[in-house]
């Protein structure tokens, strides 16, 4: 199979996009609880809160127990929120 260039590229922006998308939405539902949490119980500052979801979404994963959702799709969210805790600091 040849390498493609446009469509790799149109390809990658289509996964992006939806990603967006997933991470504007549930920012939008869940009012920024991501990167500025209320620390009602938890203490932790928002990186580590995000790597604490990623292992238990791995969790989930590992164990097929995932209910419904796009199991990949959120991790990738939540990777790409952690990259944005990074911009943070």
């Amino acid at each position: 199979m040849d390498y493609n260039k446009d469509d790799f590229k149109r390809k990658l922006r289509l996964v992006l996009d939806d990603i967006e998308k997933l991470l504007v939405q549930k920012n939008e539902a869940y009012g920024d609880s991501a990167l500025n949490p209320s620390r009602i119980f938890s203490k932790a500052d928002p990186a580590e809160q995000i790597r604490v979801r990623i292992d238990d979404k791995l969790t989930r994963i590992a164990k097929g127990t995932a209910s419904g959702e796009d199991s990949e799709k959120d991790l990738l969210g939540y990777l790409v929120l952690l990259q944005i805790t990074k911009l943070n600091q």
